[in-house]
């Protein structure tokens, strides 16, 4: 063996017994600080870039095998209410474990998202998935300290901006009704069926399935939440 390879080797078990000393939070401390997830996912129509589960467990897995640590994602269902008003929740839970044969220290952060009754053109086993995978994403979200917030000052108008009679802000409302639109195109190219966009938005907009008829932009941020969590 050369005298370089030697050292390397020398400096990797160094490293690695280095590691062992820290505690888990300190791993975790370090993975944080070093992760970089990149929003590379973009929504044309609604002109933002988001992240999804699968992008943060990419960007993570080359970290946990650097300082030790193992992450396992697990799923149960959990019922709230009683009857037929009981609703269905997805729990996530985002487990970190050190692999350290010395040691048994883990972290647990968990996250729920709610099942729909029912989405026209999903069968049960794709509403429970599209769930979890939205659950999964805010569960390491939390594990691993990524703000998933927008900037403020993006959707922030400062009260600049013209009413109608019934007070609505006009340039709000539409480009709240044009994202809803756009992101309901990028639902139906990813296979969704126009008749589930249709349902949703006339769940929240007193039954009116047209999305150019809404005159609130709450309603419209609520539809888009719905046709987001179909994306993830």
């Amino acid at each position: 063996m050369r005298r370089t390879e030697a050292w390397e080797i020398l400096k990797y078990k160094e490293k690695r017994m280095e590691e062992k000393r820290k505690n888990i939070y300190e791993k975790l401390m370090q993975v944080q600080h070093e992760l970089k997830t990149p929003k590379n996912n973009f929504n044309s129509f609604g002109k933002y870039k988001y992240r999804s589960c699968e992008d943060i467990l990419e960007a993570v897995k080359p970290l946990l095998f650097k300082h030790g640590l193992a992450l396992l994602l697990a799923d149960s269902i959990e019922v709230e209410g009683l009857g037929d008003s009981g609703r269905f929740y997805v729990k996530a839970t985002a487990i970190l474990q050190s692999v350290d044969a010395n040691e048994f220290e883990r972290i647990e952060v968990c996250a729920y998202a709610r099942e729909e009754l029912e989405k026209r053109g999903m069968d049960g086993s794709q509403i429970t998935g599209a769930s979890s995978s939205y659950a999964r994403k805010y569960a390491l979200n939390g594990l691993f300290a990524i703000d998933d917030t927008k900037d403020s000052d993006v959707t922030n108008k400062h009260g600049k901006e013209k009413k109608d009679a019934e007070g609505v802000e006009v340039s709000d409302l539409v480009q709240a009704i044009d994202k809803v639109l756009s992101t309901a195109k990028t639902c139906m190219a990813h296979g969704i069926p126009k008749e589930a966009l249709y349902e949703i938005v006339a769940k929240h907009n007193d039954g009116n399935c047209q999305a150019r008829e809404i005159r609130e932009v709450e309603v419209c941020q609520k539809v888009l939440i719905d046709f987001e969590a179909l994306l993830v």
